[in-house]
C-alpha cells in the first residue's frame, strides 16, 4: 500500500503542517484525528488497516492530516473569540493549501471528508459550510454543538458567542438556511452519521438528523449498541460506511 508523509510551512497557519496519503487512487478521503490525535493517529488506531482492502484496491485514497484541537477548541489559554478564530484559520487552510493539494496529486471526481469525535465536528462543519466542495460526509461519534454540556463534556466556548461560533456550528447555523444554495447542493449528497445507543452525544446526532429532515436532505443515522466512541467500534464501521 502506498504511504506518503508531506510536511510544508503554511503562512496561513504560521506553522509547519504535517499530513500521511494512504493509497494510490480512488475516491479522496479528508480525515480529521480526535481532540488528541494528531496526523497519524487514524493510522496508529488501526482504521487504515481497516480500510486496506481498499486502499490496495484502488477504491480510495486518505489524506490524514492535523487537526489542532489544543490551539483552537481546547486552547483554553486562549480567548474563546481566540479559539474560534484559530478554527477558521484552520479551514482556511484545508479549502487553500490541501484540497488543492489532493486535486493535483490525485483527478477522481469524488472527495469525501470524515472524523471521529472531535475530528467528526470538524468534518460536518466544513461539509456543511461547503457542500459544493464534496461528495460525501462520514462522520463518527461527533458532538455538532461544541457549546452544549453532556456528561462531562462541557461549552468549549465558556458562555462566549459570536457569529464566528454560530456559522461553524452545524446545528446553529442549518436551522437558518431557508432557500439557499447550500440545501439544494445538500440536498444532492451523501452523509452518514454514527453514534451509540449509550453514548453521550446520542441526543445531538438525533437533533441533527431531525434538522436534516426538516429540509429534506437525505441522511443515513445509524446507531450502534452500548457505546461506540471508541477506537474498536470505529474499526468495524470504517469499511462500512467509507
Amino acid at each position: 500500500m502506498n504511504r506518503e508523509y508531506l510536511s510544508w510551512y503554511s503562512q496561513r497557519l504560521h506553522r509547519d503542517m504535517e499530513l500521511l496519503v494512504f493509497g494510490h487512487a480512488g475516491a479522496k478521503v479528508l480525515v480529521f484525528p480526535t481532540r488528541e490525535g494528531r496526523f497519524f493517529e487514524y493510522e496508529q488506531l488501526g482504521l487504515v488497516a481497516s480500510l486496506s482492502d481498499k486502499l490496495q484496491a484502488g477504491h480510495i485514497q486518505l489524506y490524514c492530516i492535523e487537526g489542532l484541537a489544543a490551539d483552537s477548541f481546547y486552547g483554553f489559554h486562549h480567548h474563546p473569540a481566540e479559539r474560534i478564530r484559530r478554527h477558521a484559520a484552520l479551514e482556511d487552510y484545508i479549502l487553500h493549501e490541501v484540497l488543492p493539494l489532493m486535486a493535483a496529486k490525485n483527478p477522481h471526481d469524488c472527495t469525501m471528508v470524515h472524523g471521529c469525535s472531535l475530528g467528526a465536528f470538524q468534518a460536518a462543519s466544513l461539509f456543511f459550510r461547503h457542500p459544493h466542495l464534496f461528495r460525501k460526509l462520514v462522520a463518527f461519534s461527533g458532538r455538532y454543538d461544541l457549546t452544549m454540556k453532556v456528561e462531562s463534556f462541557g461549552d468549549l466556548f465558556d458562555g462566549y458567542y459570536d457569529d464566528s461560533v454560530y456559522f461553524h456550528t452545524p446545528t446553529h447555523f442549518l436551522p437558518g438556511l431557508g432557500s439557499d444554495w447550500r440545501v439544494d447542493s445538500l440536498r444532492e449528497r451523501e452523509i452518514v452519521l454514527t453514534i451509540g445507543d449509550a453514548d453521550p452525544f446520542l441526543d445531538n446526532n438525533r437533533y441533527l438528523s431531525r434538522l436534516l429532515g426538516e429540509k429534506n436532505i437525505r441522511h443515513q443515522l445509524h446507531v450502534w449498541d452500548g457505546r461506540a466512541h471508541r477506537p474498536g467500534a470505529w474499526r468495524k464501521m470504517a469499511p462500512l460506511y467509507i
